[in-house]
């Protein structure tokens, strides 16, 4: 009898712990940047326990309706006020240099190079996110080729001297300033309201970003040069972390593996579509339809861009980086530096 007694409590235990809900509290990427978090982030969440196998409830909100600004994730993280965060990489750089190693201006021109370079580097950082901020990184993906809407008519880089240039980090700021433009930074949802009112003349950031937040309704040329693939990640607590079991540790990594798949190749297809749409070419399909003036690059500046990391990005980010992260220069040329024949 005693036996069966012990057996029956050692069973319901076993169960209790087999039914665990975890609960997490997520923040998402502004609602104003459009695609991406409407159509794969937040499904993702609100199928949390499907797309992980994990029994957990989430909510989850996107930054924009938090009240919170993107360049404060990493504190909050760290703060315990969110479990994970798609977190805005650039913008949370001036708190961890180290971050921006992944997307120097011309490091990335491509979707192919991005991969190579996250691959090489997101270690790097990770490490660095978990013994100053205590958070995981659980993965990187790109928003897309960043390029230049502007209200005056412009023909290559040059023309943006004397020009207000919208901005969101330091070293796209440093690039700005090196052909005469003069940064603004400013948060993503702030951009089309200082564009129509004449607070930049300019602005940078995605093609698929810009058409779901209306930018070509205030401007009226763009350029598509890919001045960086502005990464983004999700970050989760390490308390967070450390509460799932091993085995939930590992389908938690594995379902946002399959998450930053599918926006790679989501990001592929918004980009050549988004530039269709804000051009007014066909087909258009994931956007509205604009007339800006497409401005065909010239090959004086694809060789500026393509020089950027040597001449303007590499220097200024690594005396910078240094600086918090003793060896960061270093580690960085021997992965990522490696990779792109630096």
């Amino acid at each position: 009898m005693k036996f069966l007694a012990s057996a029956t409590v050692a069973a319901l235990l076993a169960t209790g712990a087999a039914a665990q809900t975890y609960s997490f509290k997520a923040m998402g990427q502004p609602v104003a940047t459009g695609n991406i978090q409407k159509n794969v982030e937040q499904p993702f969440f609100e199928n949390f326990g499907e797309r992980t196998g994990i029994d957990a409830v989430v909510d989850y909100k996107p930054i924009d309706v938090t009240g919170i600004k993107d360049t404060e994730q990493l504190r909050i993280l760290k703060a315990g006020l969110f479990d994970i965060i798609s977190l805005r990489l650039s913008q949370v750089s001036r708190d961890e240099p180290t971050i921006l190693g992944l997307d120097l201006v011309g490091l990335n021109p491509d979707y192919a190079t991005g991969r190579e370079t996250v691959a090489a580097y997101k270690d790097a950082v990770d490490a660095q996110l978990q013994a100053k901020f205590g958070t995981k990184l659980l993965g990187v993906w790109p928003f897309g080729p960043q390029v230049l809407f502007c209200k005056p008519e412009i023909a290559q880089l040059a023309d943006l001297e004397g020009l207000k240039v919208r901005v969101y980090d330091q070293n796209l700021a440093n690039f700005v300033s090196s052909v005469g433009g003069t940064p603004v930074p400013l948060s993503f949802p702030d951009v089309h309201q200082s564009l129509a009112r004449g607070v930049v003349d300019c602005a940078i950031t995605g093609p698929s970003s810009a058409n779901s937040a209306g930018w070509p309704e205030v401007t009226a040329y763009t350029l598509p040069i890919a001045f960086q693939l502005a990464m983004n990640g999700y970050g989760v607590s390490l308390d967070a972390w450390n509460k799932l079991s091993p085995e939930d540790q590992t389908k938690l990594q594995a379902g946002f593996d399959a998450l930053i798949e599918d926006i790679w190749a989501y990001s592929e297809t918004l980009f050549d579509d988004a530039v269709r749409c804000n051009v007014g070419a066909t087909p258009c399909e994931t956007g509205k339809t604009y007339d800006l003036k497409l401005v065909e690059i010239t090959e004086a500046d694809r060789a500026l861009i393509a020089n950027a990391v040597k001449d303007i990005s590499f220097p200024t980010w690594a005396e910078i980086c240094d600086k918090t992260n003793p060896g960061c220069s270093e580690g960085w040329r021997a992965s990522v530096g490696k990779k792109v024949g630096f």
